[in-house]
């Protein structure tokens, strides 16, 4: 399978993850995923875009890039964070805020800001930790690989093609046909109702341990 690099991905990013990796009492077999490292950056996607449930509604949370020598026509793995404004201590803020009374937030937070904390020079690298934390603490076995050169969209050369796919504003069916489109505890939820495929922190500060037996229907 073959993904765009995402920040705080959403549930159907680990979805379609987790479809790959095998899991039984006597063999655990990983999934084989691609990340795509030679494409352009693009904006108002997930590369650096995420949505959470706070105590009004869904909200959005996003980071800025450095724009310097044609944003648009550098490779991802060059795009640099812009850490010289205070979105750093606005995204803590607004993840503790949302998550403090969840299930299992106190049990990730201290490594999930460390990783924050750190300030990784490019998008790259910070989404790359990223995915790397929340497949580690949602229990999914993954082996993680980048492309080496762009290959295009029909080519199926790395298998299931979801660059595009997984897109903020485009519809797909990803968890219906998973059969993942069932509800998980939500702290907001009596008050809004229960939100579908947001960022995977969400399932993960909700359902802790228990976030693969949802993603794989144990």
């Amino acid at each position: 399978m073959l993904f765009s690099t995402a920040y705080f991905p959403p549930v159907e990013y680990f979805a379609k993850i987790a479809e790959g990796f095998t899991l039984s009492k006597d063999k655990v077999e990983p999934s084989v995923i691609y990340i795509e490292a030679c494409e352009n950056y693009q904006k108002q996607s997930y590369r650096n875009r995420c949505h959470y449930y706070a105590g009004d509604g869904v909200q959005r949370l996003s980071f800025p890039v450095v724009h310097e020598n044609g944003t648009h026509t550098l490779p991802i793995t060059k795009i640099k964070v812009d850490w010289s404004t205070p979105w750093l201590l606005q995204t803590k803020r607004a993840i503790a805020t949302a998550y403090d009374s969840s299930a299992c937030f106190e049990y990730y937070k201290d490594e999930l800001f460390a990783i924050l904390d750190s300030r990784p020079e490019t998008l790259f690298e910070l989404n790359t930790r990223l995915l790397e934390f929340f497949l580690a603490k949602t229990g999914i076995k993954a082996e993680i690989r980048f492309t080496d050169h762009y290959s295009p969209h029909d080519s199926e050369e790395y298998g299931e093609d979801l660059r595009e796919l997984i897109h903020p504003k485009r519809e797909n069916h990803i968890l219906e046909e998973l059969g993942l489109k069932k509800p998980y505890f939500q702290v907001f939820s009596g008050k809004y109702g229960f939100k579908s495929n947001l960022s995977i922190m969400d399932l993960l500060f909700n359902e802790g341990p228990d976030s693969i037996s949802y993603l794989k229907k144990l």
